[in-house]
């Protein structure tokens, strides 16, 4: 597997690294470097994580999964956001306190540091570069990001070596966490809609309906459900009212139709009267008892 391999790669530069680079931020005793460190470290994790989820993620359906093991991915995606989610906060938190009481920093260790970073990080973003797969999209997005981290750092450490700002180093901090904060929060939203069923976001389902009917000998379509299991593979599930005697022509035409919806698994039940079945939701009544306490 080819992603895998990438994975692994990009696991060990980033794992061996970000130890590395946590030394060399209590060495130069700057917090942008350590917060470089636990961003990279939160991304060595996710990437570890990643790879485990991705090759489990790969599996065949079977009894225990039928739809397959593609939300393992998804998972491996939760657990990282979760990390990064924490260790931004925690980076943010330390930084301000530099901000009020600035340190002594050794600015050439910063570039040294720096450089490495960049180049480090390059190879790793180079090796992760091109995929479809959820999980290694945020895998290539992380190293991107350490990528930008790093220059940051760089540009900033060049600064402060010249001009001896020292709050340079504790904002670069806070920026970097700030941006994961806000992709880890992103990402989060993403994977609760794909938890929640929500319908894809490229799928429009009166569009769809409206599609469908167009085409012959379709009375009415009903209970469309459409779904996602990883972001990219979108299930259907509907009613067809129908009072034409070739069935397998109209689903065949239906199936045509749903694939430029992205759609590749459906199940399509047939029915030549108009149906009865109501959508089953089961209300809780909960009003009915309260009306009798509301005495004046």
């Amino acid at each position: 597997m080819k992603t895998e391999e990438n994975i692994l790669i990009a696991f060990i530069l980033n794992f061996s690294f970000s130890i590395f680079e946590f030394f060399g931020g209590i060495f130069t005793n700057s917090v942008a470097i350590l917060s470089d460190s636990i961003h990279d470290m939160g991304d060595a994790l996710s990437i570890g994580i990643s790879f485990f989820l991705e090759k489990k993620s790969k599996k065949k359906p079977d009894n225990n999964y039928t739809y397959g093991y593609i939300r393992y991915s998804v998972l491996g995606s939760l657990i990282t956001t979760i990390i990064l989610l924490i260790g931004s906060i925690l980076v943010i938190y330390k930084a301000i306190f530099r901000i009020i009481n600035p340190l002594e920093v050794n600015y050439k260790g910063m570039i040294l540091l720096a450089i490495i970073g960049v180049l480090i990080n390059s190879m790793a973003a180079f090796s992760t570069r091109n995929s479809n797969s959820l999980n290694q999209k945020s895998v290539n997005l992380h190293m991107l990001e350490d990528v930008l981290g790093w220059i940051i750092v760089l540009v900033g450490a060049i600064i402060m070596n010249y001009t001896d700002i020292r709050i340079i180093d504790p904002l670069m901090s806070i920026g970097v966490s700030l941006f994961i904060l806000i992709n880890a929060l992103k990402n989060l939203k993403q994977i609760l809609d794909l938890f929640l069923e929500k319908t894809p976001e490229n799928i429009n389902i009166s569009e769809l309906k409206e599609h469908l009917k167009k085409i012959d000998n379709i009375e009415d379509i009903h209970h469309i459900h459409v779904w996602s299991i990883d972001g990219y593979n979108n299930y259907a599930t509907m009613h067809i009212v129908t009072k034409s005697n070739d069935i397998n022509k109209i689903k065949q035409n239906i199936r045509e139709e749903l694939k430029k919806f992205g759609i590749c698994h459906s199940i399509l039940e047939t029915e030549n009267e108009v149906c009865s079945e109501t959508e089953c939701n089961i209300n809780i009544n909960f009003e009915a008892d309260n009306h009798h306490h509301h005495h004046h």
